[in-house]
């Protein structure tokens, strides 16, 4: 049976709708991965791209900035911080951890009449939806929080519905916020009953899967601050979005989103790897064994790894990385536990399938699928073996219990978060074995999880941000944003005029910026300046610091930050001049960064770009930047790459840019449009990131006018071409050393290096050459355990390159192999010793008929262990007798005499004591002892008095009566 609507139909047509009849611009989906919001773990909704516009912190020279109407279908992860509906997911048949968000956006334009208006003709007229089943719901209001009813929307809705079909409801239901903090509004959401001929208003928000919310309006009119108050936004704006997934059920008529040929793919493929019965789409009760929830399971998170995992997430112990891990573990323990898939996995064949069903909406999915696959396949390797110790795990928790006996919540939460057990299977395994499972302790725990989850998403920020109200502010004393192309040239002061003076003020019990006239001493202050050459943070490369001069006075300029093309540069500034006057607006300024530190940070830059361009020769063309952080110090680059560097591979790493800074390059620097940039050869951008446009193209080698000429040239790719904003060096030959110090995992398939350049550098280089002289000389070593482990300690705090490292710790652990044959041989050789100094003395025993033995055991080489070994040989055939045995050590440069005795019980009562012997023994040669009555130590440095302490040991054995 053909069918009408197919997914991609559905999708095209919302998208035709708004860009043909309403004028809007289809936008492409942003990354899951929110990089530049630290508020969010994943991009949770459509508008999350759009953050910025809706702040008024988007940059003017951005193309968002242009932007007044856009429309798209935005990937969306929901598992994890505020938006979580992971634990749902298998149990209906509408929510999902991945599904796509179909929206129209309004940025200052157009508002409720419009968005009201358009929503329902494109239901009813264009996918002709049966108005008889549409309820609408709109905000009642808010007492608490000030906010009134929404008269408006609702007025709006009556046009199209009858009264009794549109709801009021609470700030839950119908005020919309992306997170903690950030744009709101009062929201109208549309529901649909898909049985239809009755009245469904009591099952509006009931969570009924028979009537669902499908789209929501949300009309963008505050901003919620971090103390949770809320402030108005300059000007109004439409954020809507549409369950696709949901739509595309009700337009299929079917009555779950899993029965639309969109699922349909998955499902079978899910079947042929498993070898589980086919899906039959039973829910609850009817679904015996669970095996529909787990294809549910299965094929709602293989959608939502393989996304994450391509834009840049990957399974980890941390933030997003965690939850991607639980997700993959939960749906392999389902695989494996329910549909009986291959332990050794099965999970990762999928992808190719994922790729087939959504590869055309986002073709970024089939950059590199096969590296998916390789990074999912490793993670159920490792989960494996995980699963075998959970299964242990509950099977102890349980056998532990009373009978009848209840698991813990912190234990079933265990098994969780650290095994992958969802709380179904937990509680179903418990009560096959008649147990329970506290499942509000475990409700308790999870909930005590997603706030960590969401205090690892927030990143400490700079409390001076110029949020929506102040640029507004700005914009209406009509302050010019700041000309800050100087930046290029920084070394060199530039004079400008302060356009406005903000400072933090707390007296109102939170911290508010407030707009003066002049600075304060005794608190940060932010100038906006006309011109500036310090660089604000950006595009990984950290603010410049320095000084603001003027009137006699100086801001120490600590940080530096742009929003909606203000620069912002903030410090303390000293309270005032000889005169008494202080920092104003209008005066005219002095602007001088710290050159010194600049030149470090440049150098890195350039560092970065050269190390970009080695990594693409040393591993091929397949590896994308995840990120970077250039400091004055050091340089942090991550990129995608499966496993660590080989020393050869850091090795040539090393040698091609210093090859490259040895040819003195020249350093290109061009503003492009974004179209004509990318459109050269081998041209690099980071992973995720948003650029303006024109776009800035920084270029090492070839200048951008000789690209620009013949920009398929196959030649660009010997050089580095990339998109970038950041200050750099005018010659390769500047950065002067490079070396990479640093090589690890990052996240699961993401590596990272951290690498030096000019005097960093060169001090690496130097303790290399000085440590590999070190590591000679413990090779000849007389004492080679203890010069190895001071060697190691000494390493710890030497910077010395990556190939390096991996060169001593190999030569380290060939050293360790060599000590521990050596101490084999010598534990071996010892044991003779004992054994026959054991033997010699039972003859000893037998012919005297004495109960106790002082002797000098030359073989011990001053070990007390081999002495307590040697005494313990002795008296498992003598068991009745007491015995010393002392030996010294000569040979290492810590001399040492040690002495051992032990006493049997039937002995000590006769009054000879092991410590008391030992005590006096050591402290007749001038050392210490002490220990038990049964068993005592000693030690002396006068090893040539070894004879000495045994005729004292001797003596005082034989004064006591112990026969």
């Amino acid at each position: 049976m053909e069918i009408e609507w197919t997914a991609n139909k559905v999708r095209q047509t919302f998208i035709d709708f708004f860009v043909k009849e309403h004028q809007h611009i289809n936008v492409p989906s942003s990354s899951v991965v929110p990089y530049k919001d630290p508020t969010l773990l994943f991009a949770n909704a459509g508008m999350n791209q759009f953050k910025a516009i809706f702040l008024g912190q988007v940059d003017p020279k951005s193309i968002q900035a242009t932007w007044r109407r856009v429309v798209n279908s935005q990937k969306c992860i929901r598992a994890g911080g505020k938006h979580n509906d992971l634990d749902t997911v298998g149990k209906d048949s509408y929510h999902h951890t991945f599904f796509e968000m179909l929206g129209n956006w309004s940025f200052g334009d157009y508002f409720k009449e419009e968005a009201i208006s358009w929503a329902w003709k494109l239901l009813t007229e264009v996918y002709k939806l049966d108005k008889e089943r549409l309820y609408v719901t709109y905000f009642r209001g808010d007492d608490e929080s000030g906010l009134g009813p929404d008269d408006e929307a609702k007025q709006i809705w009556e046009r199209f519905l009858p009264a009794e079909r549109v709801l009021p409801y609470g700030k839950k239901e119908n005020f919309w916020e992306m997170g903690e903090t950030g744009p709101c509004g009062p929201c109208s959401e549309i529901h649909y009953d898909r049985i239809g001929g009755r009245d469904a208003t009591s099952l509006v928000n009931a969570d009924d899967p028979t009537v669902i919310e499908i789209w929501n309006n949300v009309f963008i009119q505050f901003n919620r601050e971090k103390d949770r108050s809320l402030s108005k936004l300059p000007a109004k704006h439409v954020d809507t979005g549409m369950g696709f997934e949901r739509l595309l059920s009700i337009l299929q008529n079917v009555q779950s989103n899993y029965d639309t040929e969109h699922w349909a793919p998955l499902m079978k493929k899910i079947q042929e790897i498993t070898g589980a019965p086919a899906y039959s789409g039973k829910f609850g009760d009817d679904d015996k064994n669970f095996i529909d929830k787990a294809y549910r399971v299965l094929a709602d998170h293989i959608r939502t790894v393989t996304i994450a995992i391509n834009d840049g997430a990957a399974p980890g112990a941390t933030g997003r990385n965690h939850v991607i891990r639980t997700i993959l573990r939960r749906a392999v323990r389902y695989g494996i536990e329910i549909l009986q898939a291959d332990e050794a996995g099965f999970f990762y064949k999928l992808v190719p399938t994922v790729v087939e069903i959504l590869g055309g909406a986002f073709p970024e999915l089939k950059r590199d699928p096969e590296a998916i696959q390789r990074v999912i396949l490793l993670e159920e390797q490792t989960f494996s073996k995980t699963l075998a110790q959970g299964n242990r795990k509950l099977n102890k928790i349980i056998s532990s219990l009373k009978p009848g006996g209840v698991v813990s919540g912190s234990d079933a939460f265990t098994l969780y978060d650290r095994y992958g057990f969802p709380l179904e299977l937990t509680v179903a395994i418990s009560e096959e074995k008649g147990f329970g499972v506290d499942e509000r302790g475990f409700e308790k725990k999870m909930e005590e999880r997603r706030k960590l989850s969401e205090a690892s998403s927030k990143k400490t920020q700079n409390p001076m941000v110029l949020d929506a109200a102040s640029i507004d502010t700005l914009k209406k004393r009509g302050v010019s944003r700041t000309v800050d192309t100087p930046k290029f040239t920084g070394h060199i002061p530039v004079e400008s005029k302060v356009l406005a003076i903000i400072v933090e003020d707390n007296t109102s019990g939170k911290l508010d910026l407030v707009f003066k006239d002049e600075a304060q001493p005794n608190t940060r202050n932010g100038f906006v300046l006309e011109t500036t050459n310090f660089y604000a943070e950006s595009g990984g490369q950290v603010a410049d610091t320095g000084k603001i001069t003027g009137n006699g006075q100086d801001m120490i300029v600590e940080d530096v930050q742009v929003y909606n093309g203000y620069v912002l540069h903030m410090g303390q500034v000293s309270g005032s001049n000889e005169e008494g006057e202080k920092l104003k607006v209008g005066d005219t300024v002095t602007c001088t960064i710290d050159v010194d530190r600049r030149q470090m940070i440049m150098a890195n830059h350039t560092g970065t770009h050269l190390l970009n361009l080695a990594l693409r020769e040393t591993l091929g063309g397949g590896i994308d930047q995840r990120g970077s952080i250039v400091l004055p110090e050091k340089l942090r680059f991550d990129f995608s790459y499966s496993k660590p560097l080989l020393k050869e591979e850091l090795k040539k790493i090393d040698t091609v840019v210093a090859d490259l800074i040895k040819q003195d390059l020249r350093v290109f620097s061009k503003e492009v449009t974004q179209v004509e940039a990318l459109q050269f050869n081998g041209i690099r951008a980071v992973f995720g990131e948003t650029y303006p446009d024109p776009v800035r193209v920084v270029s090492i080698g070839a200048s951008i006018e000789q690209m620009q000429a013949d920009p398929k040239n196959p030649k660009w790719r010997e050089y580095s071409v990339e998109l970038c904003g950041g200050t750099h060096l005018n010659s390769s030959k500047e950065t002067v050393t490079f070396v990479v110090a640093e090589e690890e995992a990052s996240a699961s398939s993401v590596r990272r290096i951290v690498a030096l350049t000019g005097e960093k550098a060169r001090e690496a280089l130097d303790n290399e050459e000085e440590v590999m002289k070190r590591l000679e000389e413990v090779r000849n070593s007389s004492a080679l355990e203890a010069d190895l482990a001071t060697f190691k300690k000494e390493l710890e705090t030497k910077v010395v390159p990556a190939r390096t490292r991996l060169t001593l710790n190999e030569e380290m652990n060939k050293i360790q192999d060599l000590i521990r044959k050596k101490v084999s041989g010598k534990e071996h050789q010892l044991k003779e010793l004992s054994k026959v100094y054991a033997e010699n003395l039972e003859k000893t025993f037998g012919e005297n008929k004495v109960n106790y033995h002082v002797g000098v055991f030359e073989g011990a080489g001053g070990s007390a262990q081999a002495l307590t070994n040697t005494i313990k040989m002795i008296q498992e055939k003598n068991s009745g007798v007491a015995v010393m045995l002392l030996s010294a050590d000569k040979e290492s440069k810590k001399k040492k005499l040690s002495i051992v005795c032990i006493v049997p019980d039937s002995l000590v009562k006769k009054g000879l004591a092991a410590d008391k012997w030992a005590k006096e023994t050591a402290a007749h040669v001038g050392g210490k002892g002490g220990g038990k009555p049964g068993n005592a130590q000693g030690s002396s440095d006068n090893v040539d008095k070894i004879e000495d302490a045994r005729k004292f040991g001797e003596e005082y054995a034989s004064k006591i009566q112990l026969s």
